[in-house]
Formats: structure tokens, sequence, C-alpha cells
């Protein structure tokens, strides 16, 4: 008995199409008005499947699919079995404590076919007769397709030429078919299909630039304010050296700095990557710029090249990692931010006058705020952000290595609990009242005489223009720490001193 499928039939067609210039000699003939919808088991999609890989001679290309990518199919093989993000661990890393976070691997978009009928020839070859997939429909919403065997998971060849052919998820067929062979996905596992019939190589070509190609890209601001949705409550509960640990932590950071009302970034904060037009009032910074930023200072393991990070790095080999909760650590980062603020809030600075009055001394009101939220100053733009919290990081680390007595605060908030703004705001009193707020009010007024004017600012030389434009780009980070270095070299003694190590270490 032959095996047969149910499909939905859907109708994707405008009369002005019908004015379009096919040519069946170009390989564009007339496409049918209508598509297929249906599931099948991935043993038996793979077996009537074949893909053609895109080649070249002097005669021109041919073929639509990339190579294929062993190590891409067996990602998307882990990814069935354990989902995002333990698909993505080192298989050292896939132990217990990370067992948390495996989810399904659910692959619901759909593969996307073309049914060949008896006409169509590929590199001189046809469908065998025998093999056709034969479609009947009533002229309703409904098919059935009718295939060339009776068995539904039997590991099926064709005589000739595969009677469908893969437009988009090569990959993924491959992923299933490696699998099936070493046991470790099962053949009844279901794709979604859709299908098009008699679809010449033109068209495929085109619906394959447009499916893998046309899209835009979710940015990355978008995807981290995704992550509380993502993530289970064990994912922070231990910081990991993995990078995906810390991303999540760093978002959460982000995320308090964003909602907490004592933060000098409450609903400050970019955080689903708009434009400029539609972000929030003084929003200079996205949220992937804060996470990045965040990543890679506080955050950091201190492995390789990087720096030891405040949150995450061993303080000594005897007293290990800081013991500060999620609440103390965004805490540390409000206290901070804040005392840059109140800095510039008094500062008698020419750079911050130029800013705040930009019109010149006549002007009777005096808007301080833009030195800090303005649109013309690095403190409000990713490298201004990026290069104080990796310095921050730097100074406090080393103060933390001198003086670690200091850096263990008493605190009435228990860690690894949810965390609340109510436990936000009690950390930061508890930060308020010990020897370690010296060093940040220190570090505050310090970090803010540094002429933080942007390239297009007012009232820059030509001298001052070249220096800020090398703050530009990736090579702009590395420039920039320098000089928050040599400036902080010139302020209060222990910081002083700490950061004129950090220049002989680094420079």
């Amino acid at each position: 008995m032959v095996q047969k499928i149910q499909a939905i039939r859907f109708k994707q067609w405008l009369s002005e199409w019908d004015d379009f210039d096919f040519d069946a000699e170009q390989h564009r003939r007339k496409p049918d008005a209508h598509i297929l919808l249906f599931s099948m088991p991935a043993v038996q999609l793979r077996a009537l499947s074949g893909v053609y890989r895109r080649t070249r001679d002097h005669e021109g290309g041919e073929g639509l699919q990339r190579l294929h990518d062993p190590k891409r199919s067996a990602a998307i093989r882990d990814f069935v079995r354990f989902g995002h993000p333990y698909s993505g661990l080192p298989i050292l890393a896939r132990d217990e404590p990370s067992a948390a976070l495996r989810k399904p691997g659910w692959l619901p978009t759909a593969i996307v076919v073309n049914i060949l009928t008896e006409g169509d020839e590929r590199r001189g070859r046809k469908v065998s007769p025998s093999d056709i997939v034969s479609i009947y429909n009533d002229g309703g919403s409904r098919a059935e397709l009718t295939l060339p065997y009776s068995d539904r998971l039997k590991q099926w060849v064709p005589s000739d030429l595969e009677p469908f052919e893969v437009i988009d998820g090569q990959h993924r067929l491959w992923a299933f078919e490696e699998a099936l062979k070493d046991g470790n996905l099962p053949g009844d596992f279901e794709l979604p299909v859709v299908a098009f019939t008699g679809l010449d190589v033109g068209w495929q070509a085109y619906l394959f630039w447009s499916i893998n190609v046309s899209p835009k890209r979710i940015n990355p601001s978008h995807a981290f304010d995704l992550f509380p949705l993502l993530r289970s409550a064990a994912w922070l509960e231990t910081l990991s050296d993995l990078r995906i640990y810390r991303q999540a932590r760093a978002q959460e950071l982000t995320e308090l700095l964003y909602t907490q009302p004592e933060s000098p970034f409450h609903n400050r904060i970019n955080m689903l990557g708009e434009s400029s037009k539609t972000a929030p009032a003084g929003a200079g910074v996205t949220q992937a710029g804060w996470v990045q930023a965040i990543t890679t200072s506080f955050l950091s393991t201190g492995s390789g090249r990087s720096a030891n990070g405040l949150f995450a790095a061993e303080i000594s080999p005897a007293t290990g990692p800081l013991r500060w909760s999620r609440p103390q650590q965004a805490a540390f980062l409000i206290v901070l931010w804040n005392s840059i603020r109140q800095a510039l809030m008094q500062s008698t600075e020419e750079w911050v006058a130029q800013l705040t009055r930009p019109n010149g001394p006549e002007m009777l009101d005096r808007d301080a705020v833009a030195a800090f939220t303005g649109n013309r100053t690095m403190l409000n733009q990713e490298q201004g952000v990026r290069g104080v919290l990796a310095v921050a990081n730097e100074i406090f680390f080393s103060l933390a290595q001198l003086n670690t007595n200091d850096f263990e605060i008493e605190t009435q908030l228990f860690p690894g609990t949810a965390t609340s703004s109510e436990d936000v705001s009690v950390a930061i009193s508890e930060l308020e009242n010990t020897k370690l707020m010296n060093w940040i009010n220190d570090f505050g007024t310090s970090i803010a005489s540094f002429d933080w004017r942007s390239a297009d600012a007012p009232g820059l030389d030509d001298n001052q223009q070249m220096l800020k434009r090398a703050f530009r780009g990736s090579s702009g980070y590395v420039a920039l720490r320098a000089q928050l270095f040599k400036h902080l070299s010139n302020g209060p003694k222990e910081i002083a001193d700490v950061a004129s190590e950090a220049l002989k270490r680094s420079f």
C-alpha cells in the first residue's frame, strides 16, 4: 500500500504578477499560484530530497546550495537534543551544574523544497516515473501527496533523481541523517515543509536569496532583552567562566541600571537598540553596548590577556573572588556612576562649560546635565562607557588586592535569591557607609575632570579634534584607556598609584 500524506494548499499570488516577464528559456517559467504546507518524519524527507551544490564553470554557475558543513549539521543536531545555550557549550563543560541550561530544541521553521514533475530535468537526469510524487487536489484548500513507497520510516532509495529538491534547509536534513546513524535522534521527529511544485531553478535561486540574504537580522540589544525570558534562575546562581553565563549576568546588571530609581541611567539605556529618533531621551548607549562593556570589564575572568574582573576573578588564591551578590554588584555600578555624575554637576572645568553653556557665558541657565547625558559627551556614548568601566574595574581590582578587608561588606541580603529593586536599594545604602565609598568618590571626581567631549563638540581646537577622533573604532578603546590611566595618575594618591602601575604594565 502506498504512503499518502495530507497537505494544506494555499494561494500566494497577485493578479498583477501575471504581467511579469516569465521566460522558460531563462529558467523562470510561470510558477504555480499555489503552495503546499505539510509535515513528515525527518528520515522520510531526507530520503526524498536531493541537494544541488553550487558549482561554476566557464559557462556560468549551477545549483543553489553551499558546500555541506558537517560542523553546522552537528551543531543543529546538538541543538535539537539540548536546546540553547547548552548545545553551544564545550563537551567538557556539559556537566551536572550546566544541566539546567537544557531546553527543547524545536525546529519550527519549514524546510523549503520543490517537488519535481515528470518534465523537470536536472543535470541530464529526471525523476523515475515510479518515484514521482503525485499530488491530488479538488480545487480547494486541501491536497493529498502520494509517495513512492509504503513504509514512512524506511530508508527509501530513489531509482534515479530524488523527487524533492531542497531550496532551503539542507543542514537541518543532514543533521538528522547523521544522527539517525548513531541513534542520537529518532526517525519519527517531524519537520514542517513548504513545497513548491515544478519550480524553475531561476525562481529557486530567487527564493534562496530572499530567505538567506534579504531579511534583516535581529539587533543585539533586542536579543539581549529576551534573556530574562530565556534563562532559568539557575543560570545566575554560579558565575561560570563560560561567556553565556557572564553575558546573562551583564544583561541583568544592565537591566538594574535601567530600572533602579537611584541609577543615573534610570530609563536612560536604549534597551531595544532603537534609532536615536525613537530611543528614550538621553539614551545614547544600547543595551548590547552595556552588556559588552560589563562583560569585558567587571565580569572578565582574567584568562589570557584579558583584565581581571572585580565581580568574577579571584582577588587572590587564598580569598577567591569577592562574595558580592547581584544586588551588591548593581549597587557598586550605580554608586560609581552617581559619583561621576555628581562631580560633573559641581565641576568648573572649561570643557563642562562648553557643553553646558554652548552659547557662551551670557546664558543665565546652565544645563549641567548635558555634560553627562548630552549627545556630545562620550559619557553618553559606547566608547565612554567602555572606557570608564574598563579603567574603574582595573583600579578597584588592584585596590581590592591591596585592601581586601575594605571590600568585605556586611550585608543583610541573602545571596542566590531573586534580585529586587528593594535589595539593590539596601545594597546601595550599605555601600555608602563603608570606607570603599571614599575611593569611589575619589575616582568619580578624578575621572569627571577628564575632557569627555566628543569630536563634534563645541570649543575644540584642531589638535583636540584629532585626539578625539582617535578614540573612535575598535583601536580607539585602547587609546582612550591609555589616556584615562594617564589622567588618573595625576589624581588622588592611592588611585594615582594604581593608575601609574597600570600604565607601566600595559603601555
